[in-house]
């Protein structure tokens, strides 16, 4: 079984690739050897765009996911899309950057809100150009203003966004560096991708992230919910 390089991992602001046809599935979906497109895991959204053929006929692809072992990433066309590609042939994958853009941008600034709210993370999604974060928090009386003013400071200190690799073992030995309690970072293969944010923030993820915090540009904190007795719903949207 051929595994899907994640060309997003290297450079998350790749837009287009040229990939080959590994397969086609039942469910309408086209396995490549190769994709920039970010499967949908951790809360994220799979990537949208286009799926490019050589003789220039175009296919929206709805939805990125991975396959069932997780090696393999299946861009969603639809049945009868699907069943006009063939194994080995070479294609082209173009990005809705746009939209990524503002999921980079919102995955970045949940990382920051993490931080000005430093407690365990219960629950989290990313929309577009919006997010929330759910918060293990025993006690209530968050202000969405200060909130905002705090996460603003971060994002404007325009701190280096990086990446880097550790063993499973290494993750194990700071267990400190999880603070997600509901998604763990995922394991197998040995090693686990850490985020960081310089001088801010440290934590495995496998989103996509923008290079520097200045990206983000101004966001808000729109809502805070009561979910439970100790959890709260802290939503953030884009402003810029």
């Amino acid at each position: 079984m051929t595994a899907t390089t994640l060309l997003f991992r290297d450079d998350a602001y790749a837009t287009s690739c040229e990939a080959r046809v590994v397969a086609t599935t039942p469910e309408g979906g086209v396995i490549l050897d190769r994709t920039v497109f970010y499967a949908q895991g951790g809360g994220q959204p799979g990537d949208v765009g286009t799926l490019v053929k050589a003789n220039g006929d175009r296919f929206a692809i709805t939805n990125t996911v991975y396959g069932a072992d997780r090696s393999q990433v299946v861009h969603l066309v639809g049945t009868e899309a699907a069943a006009q590609f063939q194994e080995g042939e070479t294609v082209e994958l173009q990005l809705d950057w746009p939209r990524r853009l503002k999921r980079m941008r919102v995955h970045t600034a949940l990382h920051l809100l993490s931080v000005v709210l430093p407690y365990p993370v219960t629950g989290g999604s990313i929309g577009e150009g919006d997010g929330r974060l759910d918060f293990d928090i025993p006690d209530a009386g968050l202000d969405k203003a200060e909130i905002t003013e705090r996460l603003n400071a971060l994002v404007q200190r325009d701190a280096p966004v990086t990446d880097r690799w550790i063993t499973d073992e290494e993750l194990d030995a700071n267990p400190g560096l999880v603070k997600t309690m509901s998604v763990k970072p995922p394991r197998g293969s040995g090693r686990v991708r850490l985020v960081e944010i310089e001088g801010i923030d440290l934590q495995p993820c496998g989103g996509t992230h923008v290079r520097r915090t200045g990206e983000i540009g101004t966001v808000a904190i729109t809502d805070i919910e009561k979910k439970g007795k100790q959890n709260r719903r802290v939503r953030m949207s884009l402003v810029d």
